[in-house]
């Protein structure tokens, strides 16, 4: 369990900042920044909850935001040195990502087919699912551009590939499956 004694510890003052196993970087660091749009995506689900939704809903949001901490922890505790224990106990895997598969299969099932691609739009809450789909795709590419640089677990850039889709299938079941979708009308240019 974690325990906060303070909020604040001036030890941030000057740009720099602590990593989950102790290394000071940077804020400007690429495990930072990425470690900031996992905690915003996390932020948004926060804000789709608040904005009302179906408890089955509810239940699944409240169960990605737990997720998301413990892919966050996994993105800022440094992956262990050849023949050094792991400082983490609780690195994602492929399960997890199968785990977010069953759910997208579980709610895509029941929803009206897409036959055109649709606005982020109809309900509060649909549209802020939609929001967090759009920070978790920039989460992923935050943890491909720190995967070109820093030894990382390959299965938080998978789960985020599948959040962003599970997001988009949500949202969508905020639009009562589908039925109040905003669907896009291409302009007719005249041409």
């Amino acid at each position: 369990m974690v325990r906060l004694d303070r909020i604040y510890t001036r030890g941030g003052d000057g740009g720099m900042t602590s990593t989950g196993d102790g290394l000071r970087v940077s804020k400007l660091h690429v495990r930072i920044i990425a470690g900031g749009s996992v905690d915003e995506t996390n932020c948004a689900i926060g804000l789709a909850i608040s904005a009302g939704t179906t408890e089955e809903l509810s239940k699944v949001l409240r169960e990605l935001q737990q997720f998301l901490f413990d892919l966050g922890a996994d993105l800022c505790v440094s992956l262990p040195s050849l023949g050094e224990p792991d400082l983490l106990q609780t690195r994602l895997s492929s399960g997890d990502a199968e785990h977010l598969e069953r759910v997208i299969d579980r709610f895509a099932e029941r929803q009206a087919p897409l036959n055109s691609f649709i606005l982020p739009g109809g309900s509060l809450a649909a549209a802020q699912l939609h929001l967090a789909r759009s920070v978790c795709r920039r989460a992923e590419l935050d943890v491909l551009r720190m995967q070109e640089t820093e030894p990382l677990n390959p299965a938080i850039a998978i789960c985020l590939n599948r959040l962003s889709d599970l997001l988009f299938v949500l949202a969508r079941a905020a639009n009562d499956d589908g039925r109040n979708d905003v669907l896009w009308e291409p302009r007719n240019t005249g041409a």
